[in-house]
C-alpha cells in the first residue's frame, strides 16, 4: 500500500528548521517507540509536507526540506497583538498565576470563531504582546524519517477527522 487520500500514515522522523545564520537546529523526534499518526488529507499538516510523503510506501526513508511558503507561510507582523490584560480575567475578577508569562501559548478564539494559539512574546503592564503566528511560520522545516504502517482510515476515523486506535485517539 501507498499514502493516498484518507490512509492513516504512521511515520517517524527528526524535524530541523533554519536559525538566523541559516544552519539547521533539530527541534523535534519522533521516534519509532512513539510515532505520530495522522490521516492523509485531512492532517492540517502542511501542504508541502503531504506532498512529499504522497505515494511512499511501508518502510521507505524519507529526507526533504519544506520552505515557508509550503509550509505555515512567512511571519506576519500583524499577526503581533497588544491586548489588555482585563481580556484574561476570569470569574472572580483575576487573570490565573503564571498565564500571561513571556513564552505561554493560549489558547484563544479569534472574532470568527476559529480557535487560534497565540504566543505572549511581551509584558508591558496592562497589555500583553501576544503572537498568532505559528511557531514555524517564516521556517524552513526539514524532515528526515521512515515510513513505518500505512492503512486504510476507517468510516469513523474519517467522520471524526483523527486516527483511533494504537498511536490515535482513544475513545
Amino acid at each position: 500500500m501507498e499514502i493516498k487520500q484518507n490512509t492513516v500514515v504512521v511515520l517517524s522522523y527528526e524535524l530541523k528548521t533554519t536559525v538566523t545564520d541559516g544552519t539547521f537546529e533539530a527541534i523535534e523526534t519522533v521516534d519509532k517507540n512513539n510515532p505520530f499518526a495522522f490521516i492523509f488529507g485531512m492532517s492540517g499538516l502542511p501542504e508541502g509536507f503531504e506532498e512529499q510523503l504522497l505515494g511512499r510506501k511501508v518502510s521507505e526513508v524519507f529526507d526533504f526540506t519544506v520552505l515557508p511558503e509550503d509550509g505555515y507561510g512567512d511571519r506576519d507582523e500583524d499577526a503581533e497583538v497588544a491586548l489588555t490584560k482585563t481580556m484574561f480575567e476570569i470569574e472572580d475578577g483575576k487573570i490565573p498565576e503564571g498565564m500571561l508569562t513571556v513564552g505561554n501559548v493560549i489558547p484563544m478564539t479569534n472574532d470568527e470563531g476559529e480557535k487560534i494559539m497565540g504566543t505572549v512574546i511581551a509584558d508591558l503592564g496592562a497589555e500583553i504582546i501576544m503572537d498568532f503566528n505559528h511557531p514555524l511560520a517564516g521556517k524552513t522545516m526539514h524532515f528526515k524519517g521512515e515510513i513505518i504502517s500505512i492503512r486504510e482510515a476507517t468510516k469513523e476515523e474519517l467522520e471524526h477527522g483523527h486516527v483511533h486506535g494504537e498511536h490515535g485517539v482513544e475513545h
